[in-house]
């Protein structure tokens, strides 16, 4: 199931509490960026950012996006922006900004 148009606006609303946020289309699913960084991603219909150490303490649950693909983690309190904030800003910590061309 690809993620819905609604769905997306629905998560980039409650990620709004991070300013620099940009999301690209992928496939019928969406990569989401803080500050040049590929944190995560909106894949059919859920929110997930990429596992690293400094996000396993908010205990969220391993979610495959597609197949083939890494385990990531599922933010599935996506109301809560002070949390969904902290969580990216944590995980982008550890993971490299993209090189711009």
């Amino acid at each position: 199931m690809k993620t819905t148009k609604e769905y997306k606006e629905y998560v980039l609303e409650q990620l709004s509490a991070l300013e620099t946020i940009t999301c690209r289309p992928m496939m019928g699913e969406y990569l989401l960026y803080y500050d040049n960084i590929l944190f995560g991603g909106i894949y059919d219909n859920r929110l997930l950012v990429k596992c690293v150490k400094g996000n396993k303490k908010y205990n969220l649950t391993e979610q495959i996006p597609y197949e083939g693909a890494k385990k990531m983690y599922q933010i599935e309190d996506i109301e809560n922006k002070e949390m969904n904030k902290e969580i990216i800003l944590e995980t982008c910590k550890e993971l490299p900004r993209k090189i711009s061309k």
